[in-house]
C-alpha cells in the first residue's frame, strides 16, 4: 500500500498507521492540515474489506474536516481516523488502545464521535486521552452531536430551498432520508416539526419502525430510497452513495444531507449541476456537530452561542448555490475554492509573522 502515492494523500501532513498486539487493534490516523490549529476529526469504526479501503476513507475525510473548519470559522486543522474492525467487535481495550495513540499525538490531534463510535466511547477515550470532543461528563460538556449535526443539515436545507424555490419553508416539503440513525433521526424530527414529510430508508428495521412509529415516517428499502419523488434527497448513512449510477435516478432539486463524501468523484457534482438538482456540500451543512464541540477545546461550552452559528450554514449554503449557479459550475468546487481562500490567508498572516 504506498500512502505517499495514494491519489487522496496529497496535503496530507501525517499518516500514522496504529497496531496493537493484545486488543488486536488496526488503525490510521490522518492529519490533513492544521494551518488553522489543531487538528480535528472523528473516529469512525468499520470492516473495511481492505487496509487500502481504509486509507481511502481517512484521507478523504480528513481533507473534509480541514475545507469543514475553515468555512465554520473554526480555529481548527483538518484529520480523522479509522478503526478497521467489526463495531460488534468493539470492547473499552480496543477505544485505551486506541486513546494511548491519539494522546501520544500530544494534542496535534482532538477526536470524537463518528461512526459506530459514541458518546460512551468517548468518556472510555477520556480516560487515557484529554483530547476528546463531545465529551457528556463533567462541567459544560458540549455532549452528543447528533442533535447539532442535524440542526446544521436542517440550515442547509432552508439555504438550499431558499435558493431553488425562494423560501425557506419546509411546510409541504418532502424529505427523502438515507440513512435514520442519530442524525438522521433527529433530522426527520427537524422535518417534520417544521411542517415536512419523510420517507426513511435504512439497513435496520428498528430503524425505520421507530420514524414510523414517532414520526409518522413513510418506508422506502434502501435501494429504492434513491426513486423517491421528494423536494430534498438527505443521504445521512455511509459516503458516495451519489454516485454516477444514482444521480439519473434521483427525483429531487436538492441533494442536501449529513454524510461525508456524498459524491462517489468530482464528476458526479458536474452531473448533478447538469440535471439542475442543487447539491449543498456535506462538510459545509454537517459543520453543527463540529461547532458545538469547539466549548469542549475551549473550555468555555455556551449552547447559546453555538446555535446562531449553527443558524448560518443556511447563508453559507445560499452563497455557494449563487456562486454556482452564476458561474456553471459546481457546487463543490466552489465551496472547495471557498475553504481554500481561508486557508491561503491564514498562511500569508503566518508567513508575514515570521518576517
Amino acid at each position: 500500500m504506498a500512502v505517499f502515492d495514494h491519489i487522496e494523500f496529497a496535503g496530507h501532513e501525517r499518516v500514522i498507521h496504529v497496531a496493537d498486539g493484545v486488543t488486536r487493534l488496526r488503525a490510521i490516523i490522518a492529519i490533513h492540515d492544521r494551518t488553522l490549529g489543531p487538528a480535528v476529526g472523528g473516529c469512525r469504526i468499520y470492516p473495511y474489506a481492505t487496509e487500502t479501503g481504509a486509507l481511502s476513507d481517512v484521507l478523504r475525510l480528513s481533507k473534509g474536516m480541514t475545507y469543514k473548519t475553515a468555512l465554520a470559522g473554526l480555529p481548527f486543522g483538518g484529520a480523522k481516523s479509522v478503526i478497521i474492525a467489526d463495531p460488534a467487535d468493539k470492547t473499552p481495550e480496543l477505544i485505551r488502545a486506541f486513546g494511548a495513540a491519539v494522546n501520544e499525538l500530544n494534542g496535534q490531534y482532538w477526536t470524537g464521535e463518528d461512526i459506530n463510535f459514541g458518546t460512551a466511547d468517548a468518556e472510555v477515550l477520556a480516560s487515557v486521552t484529554p483530547y476528546v470532543l463531545g465529551r457528556t461528563k463533567g462541567a459544560a460538556r458540549s455532549g452528543d452531536p447528533s442533535p447539532f449535526t442535524a440542526a446544521g443539515v436542517f440550515a442547509g436545507m432552508k439555504g438550499a430551498l431558499h435558493h431553488v424555490f425562494g423560501s425557506s419553508d419546509l411546510a409541504g416539503r418532502r424529505v427523502a432520508i438515507q440513512g435514520i440513525g442519530n442524525v438522521g433521526y433527529n433530522l426527520a424530527r427537524l422535518v417534520t416539526e417544521a411542517g415536512g414529510t419523510i420517507v426513511v430508508s435504512d439497513v435496520r428495521a428498528e430503524s425505520t419502525e421507530r420514524a414510523v412509529r414517532e414520526l409518522g415516517a413513510g418506508v422506502a428499502t434502501p435501494d429504492a430510497i434513491f426513486d423517491e419523488l421528494c423536494d430534498i434527497f438527505a443521504p445521512c448513512a455511509m459516503g458516495a452513495t451519489i454516485s454516477e449510477e444514482t444521480v439519473p435516478r434521483l427525483k429531487s432539486r436538492i441533494v442536501c444531507g449529513a454524510a461525508n463524501n456524498q459524491l462517489s468523484s468530482p464528476q458526479v457534482g458536474q452531473m448533478l449541476l447538469d440535471r439542475g438538482i442543487a447539491y449543498a456540500p456535506d462538510y459545509v451543512v454537517n459543520a453543527g456537530g463540529i461547532l458545538n464541540a469547539f466549548g469542549d477545546f475551549s473550555g468555555d461550552y455556551d449552547v447559546a452561542a453555538v446555535l446562531p452559528k449553527i443558524e448560518a450554514i443556511a447563508g453559507t449554503v445560499g452563497q455557494i448555490l449563487e456562486g454556482s449557479a452564476r458561474q456553471g459550475r459546481p457546487s463543490g468546487e466552489i465551496a472547495d475554492e471557498m475553504a481554500e481562500r481561508v486557508l491561503a490567508e491564514a498562511r500569508a498572516r503566518v508567513m508575514k509573522g515570521s518576517c
